[in-house]
């Protein structure tokens, strides 16, 4: 173990209770400026924990995969075996003499590189050099493409026979169609073995470049280390160009119900349509509204009728997952295959009565105590104050956002958030995907019959 290492771990959970204190009272001021080669760059000074957390999103998601479905997956997972004449091996133990640890991601908006480390320099610095270099030379070697193929091609048999990876895939193809939301950011086999060495070097040569990259940083930092710490890991990116925005997605005409049969004993039920892109300003009124019908766990309207009066199924959930365009808005439940006809019917007219009369004031007031009461909690701790931030850079939201968040939150009326639902929600264009026990042949949409209380 690192010296003194298990001295400063004994300290954390005081740490993260001091600055859970903090964040309750004030938020901290984002600092915000430019690398010399133009990454904007997102700080926070943390010094209640001598560690240092770091993002880097490259607007480099699956939605720039065009034909090659899975390349930006592909391209990000290779990232960390082997940069310039350092192997997978070197760059592992490097990363971990020093304590630090390295999560890279990719999902449809944007590909991710994060660190933590402590911030002392003698375990920040290798571990900063390494990251650097792997952003800027991978190898992409013809060993490591095979092996990382072969993984991936492995979790895609996996995921084939997963009913719930099913239904998302169903799902995403029906809202989306042929934008490039609608394709599985994981790939088919066909498109992964399609892949070349050359592939993935245009794909990071375009878009692993300062100026399709932000940075977020929260750490025991003050501001010049913070600058020459961001210099030193995304400083020596080629400018490139930026990319455009992604296609505007068209309007859900219709409705749609897909059953597509898999030999489960359970029903994966997906229920959904478009919502709306990262930074609207109904986001804050259909959060808070969503928190009471869906959002906030055994106690949401559709846990309630779904779950507790009805025992349909274990639970029920919604979420709207704002993107660069619409993101999906999302209803997520399982069923017995002999329940599904009347969980959906439920489900329907649980969201049908919300939409058209809304939440009560009661209701309303405790989501919005949750909400706000659990803000701190959620922003404890260094990762996920740098997880906020990321969002913050990569959508271009103001640089108050946190500061402003409970107020957005409180400022919601009952009438606000009414017509807001009412305008962004329309129960009767869903797109819903079944996969157990059903045909998979498409239908029309299921009408939501109304439903008598449990018991009557």
């Amino acid at each position: 173990m690192i010296p003194h290492l298990k001295y400063l771990l004994s300290g954390f959970m005081a740490a993260v209770m001091l600055l859970v204190s903090n964040l309750a009272t004030a938020v901290p001021a984002i600092q915000n400026w430019r690398t010399a080669n133009g990454v904007p760059v997102y700080f926070i000074p943390a010094p209640e924990l001598p560690m240092v957390d770091v993002q880097i999103l490259f607007n480099a998601g699956s939605i720039r995969d065009g034909a090659q479905a899975g390349l930006a997956q592909l391209t990000n997972a290779l990232l960390e075996e082997g940069a310039g004449d350092w192997s997978a091996d070197t760059i592992a133990d490097r990363l971990d003499r020093v304590g630090a640890r390295l999560t890279i991601s990719s999902r449809r908006d944007a590909a991710t590189v994060s660190l933590r480390s402590l911030s002392d320099p003698q375990y920040l610095q290798p571990a900063v050099e390494a990251v650097a270099r792997l952003l800027k030379e991978p190898t992409f070697s013809p060993e490591a493409l095979g092996r990382v193929r072969q993984q991936m091609l492995t979790a895609l048999r996996e995921r084939a026979q997963s009913p719930g990876a099913i239904a998302q895939d169903a799902f995403f193809k029906a809202l989306y169609g042929d934008h490039p939301y609608g394709s599985p950011p994981e790939g088919t086999p066909a498109s992964l073995e399609a892949i070349t060495r050359a592939d993935l070097e245009r794909f990071h040569r375009r878009y692993y470049t300062a100026a399709n990259a932000v940075m977020a940083m929260v750490g025991a930092l003050d501001r010049p280390a913070a600058e020459q710490l961001a210099n030193k890991l995304v400083g020596e990116l080629a400018r490139g160009e930026p990319v455009p925005p992604p296609p505007p997605i068209p309007a859900v005409t219709a409705g749609q119900t897909i059953r597509i049969a898999h030999p489960s004993s359970q029903s994966h039920i997906l229920m959904g349509q478009l919502g709306v892109k990262r930074g609207d300003p109904d986001y804050y009124a259909l959060f808070l509204g969503n928190h009471v019908l869906g959002g906030n766990g055994l106690v949401s309207q559709l846990s309630q009728e779904i779950r507790e009066k009805r025992g349909l199924a274990y639970g029920a959930y919604s979420a709207f997952s704002p993107m660069q365009q619409a993101g999906p808005f999302l209803i997520n439940l399982q069923t017995r295959n002999d329940q599904v006809d009347t969980a959906l019917q439920v489900t329907q007219t649980t969201l049908r009565e919300f939409t058209s009369s809304g939440s009560t004031a009661q209701a309303l007031e405790e989501a919005r105590q949750n909400i706000t009461g659990g803000f701190a909690l959620d922003l404890a701790g260094n990762g996920k104050l740098a997880g906020a931030l990321g969002l913050i850079a990569f959508y271009g939201l103001p640089l108050d956002y946190l500061q402003n968040y409970i107020g957005m939150i409180n400022g919601i009326t009952l009438e606000q958030a009414k017509t807001t639902w009412q305008r962004q929600v329309q129960p009767d264009k869903l797109i819903t995907v079944i996969v157990g026990g059903g045909q998979s042949t498409p239908s029309a949409p299921v009408n939501a019959s109304p439903v008598k209380p449990a018991g009557s």
